[in-house]
C-alpha cells in the first residue's frame, strides 16, 4: 500500500486484509515492526483523536512521529497560488509540504474543506494538490470530502458489534449544530456503509440533502455490494428496524459557503437532537455511533451518549487500531 486516500480505492479483499491485520496487531502487537520509521503529520486543522491515535499507533509499532501545525509550531503557511507574500505567512505550502515529507517515510495530511466551491471540494482539489507535493506515501487524515481512517474504524466497530453486512440497517442522520460543518465524515460514512452491503438510509431535513455526486457514489457501491441507499426527512420511517443510528452534522449544500443562508435554514431545526425516543422504532439492540467530537445536548442527549447504546469510545479506540494496520502495510515492507 502506497497511499490511503479513499476507502473507495480499496477492494473488498484489501479492506478485509486491513481489518484482519488490525485485529491481529491489537491482540498480538509487533513493537519492532516499524523500528526506525518516521511518520510526518501535517495538521492544517485541529485534531484530538486523529493526532493522538496516529502518534500512539506509530509508538506501538516501534516507530516515531512528528507533528507540524501552523497554529502551534510555525509562523503561518500561505496556501494561495500566485500570491505576493508580503503578509503574515512566512512560508508557502509548496515548499513546506515537500520539506516536511522528506523528513518522514510517509506523510499524513489533514486539511478541511475551504468551502468556497462545492464542485472543487467534492473533487477534493486541495487535498490532491497537497498530496502531489509530498512525492511519497500519503495518508488522508480528513480532507474536504473524505475521512477514510474514520470509515475504516467504523467498519471495524460494526464488525466488532456483530452488525450484519447484507441486511443490516444503517441510519446516517443529520443532527443540529450551531455551525456549518464539512461534508467529509457524512460522505465517507455513507460510502462505507454502502460498501459494506448494508441497507443505508440518509435522514435529513429539507435543504440538507447530500450532493448528488456523493449519493451516486454511494449507490454505485451499494449496487456492487448488495446493499441499497435511500433518503428521507422522516426520522421515524428512517429508524424503523435500524441496527445503527449514526449522527453527524453537516452544512447545507443549498447554501454551501453562505454562512447567513445556512444559519437561517438550520435555526428552526433544534429538535434534530438524538434522544432515546429516536430508538423507539429501531431494534432493541440498536447502537448509537458518532465520530466525535460531539456537542452534548445539541447533537445528542446525555442519556444516549452515556447509556448502553453508545459505542463512541469503542469507535475512537478503533481509530488507533486500524491505523496501525494501515501504517504496517504501508511501511513495514511485509505483504499481507
Amino acid at each position: 500500500m502506497r497511499h490511503f486516500n479513499d476507502l473507495a480505492e480499496c477492494s473488498s479483499e484489501q479492506i478485509e486484509s486491513l481489518l484482519k491485520l488490525a485485529a491481529r496487531l491489537d491482540m498480538h502487537p509487533e513493537p519492532k515492526a516499524l523500528d526506525g520509521k518516521v511518520l510526518a503529520l501535517l495538521f492544517l486543522n485541529p485534531s484530538l483523536r486523529t493526532l493522538a491515535s496516529f502518534q500512539a499507533a506509530m509508538i506501538r509499532l516501534g516507530g516515531g512521529a512528528f507533528v507540524i501545525s501552523p497554529d502551534m509550531s510555525i509562523h503561518g503557511l500561505e496556501t494561495r497560488a500566485g500570491i505576493v507574500m508580503d503578509g503574515q505567512a512566512a512560508e508557502h505550502i509548496k515548499e513546506a509540504v515537500p520539506v516536511i515529507a522528506s523528513y518522514g517515510d510517509a506523510l499524513g495530511i489533514r486539511a478541511f474543506a475551504p468551502r468556497r466551491s462545492l464542485d472543487e471540494d467534492i473533487a477534493d482539489k486541495q487535498y490532491h494538490e497537497l498530496a502531489a507535493l509530498a512525492g511519497g506515501p500519503v495518508i488522508n487524515m480528513e480532507s474536504a470530502i473524505n475521512h477514510p481512517c474514520q470509515s475504516l474504524a467504523d467498519w471495524k466497530t460494526l464488525d466488532d458489534l456483530g452488525v450484519p453486512r447484507n441486511g443490516g440497517k444503517f441510519v446516517l442522520t443529520w443532527a443540529y449544530h450551531p455551525k456549518a460543518l464539512p461534508l467529509a465524515v457524512p460522505a465517507a460514512t455513507l460510502h462505507m456503509a454502502a460498501m459494506r452491503g448494508m441497507n443505508v438510509v440518509v435522514n435529513r431535513p429539507a435543504g440538507f440533502e447530500l450532493p448528488p455526486a456523493i449519493m451516486a457514489k454511494a449507490r454505485a457501491a451499494a449496487e456492487k455490494s448488495g446493499g441499497n441507499v435511500t433518503e428521507t426527512s422522516d426520522a421515524r420511517e428512517a429508524t424503523e428496524g435500524a441496527h445503527i443510528i449514526y449522527a453527524k452534522s453537516w452544512s447545507s449544500t443549498r447554501y454551501y459557503g453562505d454562512g447567513p443562508g445556512d444559519l437561517k435554514l438550520r435555526e428552526p431545526l433544534l429538535s434534530w437532537c438524538v434522544a432515546e425516543s429516536w430508538f423507539d422504532n429501531a431494534r432493541r439492540d440498536a447502537r448509537f455511533m458518532h465520530c466525535l467530537p460531539v456537542r452534548r445536548g445539541v447533537v445528542v442527549q446525555d442519556h444516549v451518549l452515556d447509556g448502553p447504546r453508545s459505542v463512541v469510545i469503542q469507535e475512537a479506540r478503533n481509530r488507533m487500531v486500524v491505523q496501525m494496520a494501515v501504517l504496517h502495510q504501508m511501511l513495514s515492507g511485509k505483504r499481507q
